[in-house]
């Protein structure tokens, strides 16, 4: 289960969000609530996307609109396999990108309060 911060008619709380099929079960002041995401199992935080380079591991791309919120990696950093890499704030939800694999960190493209699209590339991991 993660937490998350969100902000709820201009207040702030912490939510514990967990996966359930093609919804998530957030759980708020000891109750649970669903939300349909619409989004098959398959779909996750990140997309990886393959390169002809045999070298490289894939780029992380946005999977939504939003603004980059947190850093948490440097360039020529290790990281593991499920490693918070970076926070983007959508839709007034912090959503947490983290590492599809083990590997190192080749290159950043953003920096915190950098606005994304959907699709770009926000780091490379090798």
């Amino acid at each position: 289960m993660e937490e998350i911060k969100v902000n709820i008619d201009g207040k702030e709380q912490v939510v514990k969000i967990e996966e359930e099929g093609n919804s998530l079960k957030v759980h708020l002041d000891g109750k649970v609530y669903t939300v349909e995401t619409g989004l098959k199992n398959e779909q996750k935080d990140f997309d990886l996307e393959e390169s002809s380079d045999s070298s490289a591991g894939g780029s992380i791309r946005a999977h939504l609109p939003g603004v980059i919120f947190s850093i948490d990696i440097k360039q020529g950093d290790k990281v593991k396999k499920g490693q918070k890499l970076c926070s983007l704030v959508a839709m007034k939800m912090e959503n947490q990108i983290k590492a599809p694999i083990a590997g190192k960190i080749k290159k950043i493209n953003v920096k915190k309060n950098d606005k994304v699209n959907k699709g770009d590339i926000l780091l490379i991991i090798e």
